[in-house]
């Protein structure tokens, strides 16, 4: 048989390593894995197929990263308006990838990408009040939810939303990974309902669990061995790459 799961074996290849590495970078500092993955997979399968690749790796890793380090009753409490939003919307987003022309989420996700990593590498940093934590949250959970249908990562702005609350680390991977899962279960039904969802990528989606978790677990123990912040650093430093890649690609394939 030539190919599994609808996968080439060339691609089976490229698919391990390309997960490996992104659950090693959410082991390492919480985030990263759909940003990651998509990135690098998009170039060799296009972004429908590789939002479908994510599901079950994004999925399971944030299944342990949102129930792990104890603050979720309060976390759920304090973000309920922020996380419903972007919930609620994301639909709206996978409805836009189903009518825009191809190339369009390629240059979404690179913009992204880029206007997320070059303010942290500049150091910048927001910081709410206590009182503008609902209204803001609201605005960042409509954004977020579209985007994150449109492109399936969730990452803008909901990660700059929840560092400008001024969570502590532990609290804020927790943070981050709850809101991970709940996109992620909204992602997943938002494209079976678009019939986006077919029988080959979901069965090669879980089989990429497997490298995904060991990329985690690796990531987790080197995290106690490193400095975060210099990690931090070399993360965006890749992202702020792949999405400088991935504008010119977008407006390649929509002037092609």
């Amino acid at each position: 048989m030539s190919e599994l799961f609808g996968l080439s074996p060339s691609l089976i290849a490229i698919a391990v390593l390309v997960f490996v590495f992104a659950g090693f970078v959410k082991g390492l500092v919480g985030f990263g894995l759909p940003a990651i993955g998509l990135g690098l997979m998009t170039v060799f399968v296009g972004i429908e197929k590789a939002m479908l690749l994510i599901l079950w790796p994004s999925f399971l890793t944030n299944v342990w990263q949102a129930l792990s380090g104890g603050h979720l009753k309060m976390l759920v409490g304090r973000l309920w308006p922020f996380l419903a939003t972007a919930v609620l919307t994301l639909g709206a987003g996978t409805f836009i990838l189903t009518r825009v022309p191809e190339g369009v989420a390629d240059l979404v996700l690179g913009l992204l990408m880029v206007a997320y990593a070059l303010p942290m590498l500049a150091g910048l940093s927001f910081k709410l009040q206590e009182r503008h934590a609902v209204p803001v949250g609201i605005a960042a959970g409509l954004v977020n939810g579209v985007f994150s249908g449109l492109t399936g990562a969730f990452v803008v702005p909901g990660i700059m939303y929840l560092q400008a609350l001024g969570l502590q680390r532990d609290v804020l991977i927790q943070a981050m990974g709850l809101l991970f899962l709940l996109s992620t279960i909204a992602l997943g039904l938002s494209l079976g309902g678009f019939g986006l969802v077919g029988g080959s990528e979901l069965l090669a989606s879980i089989a990429l669990v497997v490298p995904a978790l060991s990329g985690v677990w690796a990531g987790q123990r080197f995290r106690r061995r490193f400095s975060d912040t210099a990690f931090r650093k070399l993360i965006q430093l890749a992202i702020l790459a792949l999405g400088l890649y991935l504008v010119p690609l977008g407006i390649l394939r929509l002037i092609q």
